[in-house]
């Protein structure tokens, strides 16, 4: 089923779906009685859940078995970058109307402002060079090198939850937690690996003598 054709239009179509949601919600009129508010947290909210979406695809290939959703990691990620364009520009536009004066007292006054700017900073050279042609030009270990910034850009992202909310904090705490639990399983599988490196390096060397 991961092979099919039709497999990554569907992954496509529903990482649209709260594009257009949102989308429909503006059409009608119906984006609450702060609009800028609702939005800025809509595409907020699903920026993350697109991060934490694309850090769970290497775990969850492994641990069942389908190594075929790599093959969505991509799409997620930039979809992920997406809604965090969105986020960043109503904020940007439609919150300060582009006034730099506003926007530099709001980084001296809130340090979630800081904290959500290092996360967009974080995404957009893993969204520009996320093709195959950067991937040639980087070199692969350059490029998975680079690409651990989804890392940073995760942490900064709760962080930055985490210090918007007032009081209702149980959301940046589960995606804080989920994003813990990657980054351990990550941590987890590069030491139990660390053991056999050698192993395998003698074992090419001895295989390259004969």
């Amino acid at each position: 089923m991961l092979r099919s054709r039709w497999s990554k239009v569907l992954i496509f179509a529903a990482c649209l779906v709260p594009f257009f949601w949102l989308a429909w919600r503006a059409w009608n009129q119906d984006l609450t009685a702060n609009p800028i508010e609702y939005i800025t947290h809509f595409t907020g909210d699903w920026a993350i859940r697109l991060i934490v979406a694309t850090l769970a695809v290497t775990p969850l290939r492994k641990l069942l078995h389908l190594p075929d959703l790599i093959r969505f990691r991509r799409m997620i990620g930039l979809f992920a970058f997406f809604y965090a364009c969105l986020h960043f520009m109503t904020w940007f536009g439609l919150d300060k109307f582009f006034d730099f004066h506003e926007i530099l007292k709001d980084f001296v006054k809130r340090r979630f402002i800081i904290a959500g700017l290092t996360a967009f900073l974080a995404m957009l050279p893993l969204a520009i060079t996320s093709t195959k042609g950067w991937i040639r030009r980087l070199g692969g270990k350059r490029w998975q090198l680079l690409h651990r910034l989804v890392y940073l850009s995760a942490i900064a992202a709760v962080i930055h939850y985490y210090w918007l909310v007032k009081s209702d904090i149980r959301l940046p705490l589960l995606y804080g937690s989920l994003v813990t639990i990657l980054l351990v399983y990550r941590i987890a599988v590069w030491l139990l690996a660390r053991p056999a490196a050698p192993a395998r390096k003698r074992t090419t060397a001895a295989e390259e003598a004969v």
